[in-house]
């Protein structure tokens, strides 16, 4: 549950809410929450989550997080235009190597009801676990690497990304995971917790306690389908305003 994990890795930070760096060389990332930062050197391997030491920030029933908006790599969700956005993304080509997989799941409001518009922007290593093969453009399309997008929820507040299963950083820091923002209209982008998958590498009982449940939880369990395909599904529930 890394957004902004740069600690673990050269040249990436750590957050406290669990979401890490991300690029496949020395340097790590953007959001460094509770869960584990880990950036990884070398070919783009970072990636955000809170330090393992620190405690979790989990907001407190029915109460708006007063650091919600407090996010480094949050600029890479402004980096398209909402109007352009699809509901749901090839966010890794058909060639890119690994096991395929599909993100998808529903926004919801705070009440429940479906959230449409809403852009959620996602960014993950590859099957190596680096954050490799970056573009110039910006600072984020270098350090997160080519396997990032945009999508926006339609009128049923659905989303979906096809990829591939991402794997951990080669420091064996963190979990596999992909990192999630969100921003609704009007609203700066935040952070929620990155997507992991139950039983598999540090999803564990400590990893479990430090989630900030941001957005919700993060913990998926994957299935496959007919076609051998990992199917993963991450609702969102959007976070209270803070004042």
């Amino acid at each position: 549950m890394c957004k902004h994990a740069l600690g673990a890795q050269p040249g990436y930070r750590r957050y406290s809410t669990g979401h890490a760096a991300m690029t496949p060389t020395p340097k790590p990332h953007r959001r460094l929450t509770l869960l584990g930062l880990a950036a990884i050197g070398g070919a783009g391997v970072c990636g955000c989550s809170p330090a393992a030491s620190a405690p979790a920030k989990t907001a407190a029933a029915g109460k708006a997080r007063p650091d919600l908006y407090s996010c480094e790599g949050c600029q890479a969700v402004l980096e398209r235009d909402p109007a352009t956005l699809p509901a749901r993304l090839r966010l890794a080509e058909a060639g890119q190597p690994g096991e395929r997989m599909v993100l998808t799941g529903r926004v919801l409001t705070v009440d429940g009801a479906p959230a449409p518009g809403v852009v959620i922007y996602a960014h993950h290593t590859n099957a190596d676990g680096y954050y490799a093969d970056g573009t110039p453009e910006t600072e984020w399309s270098r350090r997160h690497g080519r396997l990032r997008g945009w999508v926006k929820t339609g009128a049923d507040g659905r989303y979906g990304f096809d990829t591939i299963k991402p794997a951990p950083y080669p420091d064996r820091t963190m979990p596999a995971h992909v990192h999630l923002f969100i921003q609704e209209a009007g609203r700066p982008p935040y952070y929620i917790d990155d997507v992991v998958f139950a039983g598999e590498f540090k999803v564990d009982d400590a990893y479990r306690a430090k989630q900030e449940l941001r957005g919700g939880g993060g913990i998926v369990t994957l299935t496959r389908d007919g076609a051998g395909v990992w199917q993963a599904r991450r609702d969102i529930r959007l976070e209270r305003r803070p004042s």
